[in-house]
């Protein structure tokens, strides 16, 4: 199968790439990534991918053009749904780059991250498969979590510390911004 895979970043592609490499797809890696804040987070995420192809000796196709202006559009104002509307966008451009490139189906790294939602990505991947008539393949990668982590130490590649968005980076540093948005509205009402 020619397998087109969205990717977030070189340590959550490690364990992917290699399970569907192994798996004689022919696989090629996408990235893009508009949620990624600041510009020099964005860029040094996109220079450790374009590394780990080059390493592992895949073809990547990435958007270089930072789309933090598109992200913030379309989040502000339903910060609750931020994560949805992420998927959103990465994975209907995906879905795109798929029938553009004339791929059987698309998969995402997205589904490797215990800290993601699994079940929410795979939802909407098989939306936007469906919208672009074309074919999500699902695998649940994290499985390979610690094995992926080891690796990318093993290879001295960039870790994040964080998701990649404003929001995700205010949470590594503001307590109050890791609640709930129930357990802050209780606490408001306390405090009215």
């Amino acid at each position: 199968m020619r397998l087109l895979v969205h990717i977030c970043c070189g340590p959550c592609a490690i364990y992917p790439m290699n399970c569907l490499l192994a798996s004689d797809h022919d696989v090629s890696g996408f990235f893009f990534n508009p949620n990624i804040h600041p510009f020099q987070e964005f860029r040094r995420r996109l220079e450790t991918v374009q590394l780990l192809a080059q390493l592992q000796n895949w073809p990547l196709v990435a958007e270089e053009k930072y789309g933090l202006t598109e992200y913030l559009r379309k989040v502000v104002f339903d910060e609750e749904s931020r994560c949805r509307h992420c998927y959103d966008m990465r994975l209907e451009r995906t879905a795109k780059e798929t029938v553009a490139s004339g791929c059987d189906a698309f998969t995402t790294t997205l589904l490797y991250s215990k800290y993601q939602k699994h079940e929410l990505i795979r939802e909407r991947a098989a939306f936007w498969a469906a919208q672009y008539n074309t074919s999500f393949y699902y695998q649940d990668f994290r499985t390979g979590w610690q094995q992926g982590i080891d690796e990318s130490i093993r290879l001295n590649l960039y870790r994040q510390p964080y998701c990649g968005c404003i929001y995700s980076e205010q949470e590594r540093y503001d307590r109050t911004a890791r609640q709930s948005p129930s357990s802050k509205r209780k606490r408001k009402e306390k405090n009215s």
